[in-house]
C-alpha cells in the first residue's frame, strides 16, 4: 500500500516519534517521484540523510535571482559534496521585468514581500511541483511561533496539488531544534553556508534577511520591516491555511 491511499492523519500519529532518518526512510520509501527543498542548514541535513538511505535523490533549490553570492557558491559546495544534480528553478523572466519596470527593485521595502515572493518564489516552485507526487522539506515548530508551531511531521499539501490530485508533504525536522541540526552538521562534517558563521540564522535573498543579534529569534532576520508573527513567503501557505 502507498502514502496515498494511507490516511495522513493515521500516518502522522504512527510518524511522530519517529526519528527524522525513519520519515525519510518511510517517504523514499513510498515514493519514487520525491523531491527535496533545498536551501539552507536544515535541508542539508535532509539530503545527507537521504542521500545516505538512496544517493539516487532528488534535489531542487529556488534562484530568486536576488541571493547571496555565498548562497550561490554553496550550492555549488553542495552538489560536488554529494555528486548529485541539483535543480535549480528560476523565476519568469517577463514577470520579473514587469515588476521591476513598474515598481522599481525594491517595492517590498514599501507594500509587502509577497508580491515579489510570488514571483520569484511561489511561481517556480508551483511548476515545480505540478511534476511531484511529494516533497520534503526542512520545517521545524520552533522557527515560527506564528505559522510553524503546529506543523506536522508528514501533511495534505493543498497549496500546490494538482487540481483532483493529492501532494503529500513531509517535514521530517518538525520536532528538532535549531541545536540539533547543528549538533548533526558538525558531527558528520555537513557542508553549510557560510553566513551562519557571520550571525544570518534564516537565510533567503539578500535584501530580504540580515543577522539577528543576541536573544532575537531566528525568523527576525526576515523581512524584519514587517509583522513578526506571520513570517511566510508562501513556499509553506498551507501553514498559514491551516491556522485555526
Amino acid at each position: 500500500m502507498t502514502a496515498q491511499l494511507l490516511d495522513v492523519i493515521d500516518l502522522e500519529t504512527r510518524l511522530q516519534s519517529q526519528s527524522p532518518q525513519e520519515i525519510l526512510g518511510f517517504a523514499l520509501e513510498q515514493f519514487d517521484n520525491i523531491g527535496i527543498s533545498f536551501s539552507g542548514a536544515e535541508d542539508v541535513v535532509l539530503v545527507d540523510m537521504a542521500w545516505k538511505i538512496n544517493k539516487d535523490i532528488k534535489v531542487f533549490s529556488l534562484d530568486t535571482g536576488r541571493l547571496h553570492a555565498e548562497t550561490y557558491q554553496y550550492i555549488d559546495r553542495v552538489r560536488d559534496h554529494y555528486g548529485i544534480q541539483i535543480d535549480v528553478l528560476f523565476p519568469d523572466t517577463e514577470q520579473v521585468q514587469t515588476l521591476v519596470r513598474e515598481k522599481g527593485l525594491f517595492s517590498f521595502y514599501k507594500d509587502d514581500h509577497k508580491e515579489c515572493c510570488g514571483i520569484r518564489k511561489i511561481g517556480p516552485l508551483r511548476k515545480k511541483l505540478l511534476t511531484l507526487d511529494a516533497w520534503i522539506t526542512g520545517q521545524r515548530r520552533d522557527q515560527s511561533p506564528g505559522t510553524r508551531a503546529a506543523i506536522p511531521v508528514i501533511q495534505d499539501d493543498r497549496a500546490f496539488a494538482r487540481s483532483g490530485d493529492k501532494l503529500t508533504k513531509f517535514n521530517p525536522l518538525a520536532n528538532w531544534t535549531s541545536a540539533q541540526v547543528w549538533h548533526y552538521i558538525r558531527s558528520n562534517n555537513v557542508p553549510y553556508n557560510p553566513l551562519h558563521d557571520r550571525g544570518f540564522i534564516s537565510i533567503g535573498c539578500e535584501p530580504c534577511t540580515r543577522p539577528v543579534g543576541p536573544g532575537q529569534h531566528e525568523r527576525e532576520g526576515r523581512w524584519w520591516w514587517e509583522e513578526a508573527t506571520m513570517k511566510e513567503c508562501g513556499l509553506h501557505a498551507v501553514n498559514l491555511n491551516d491556522k485555526p
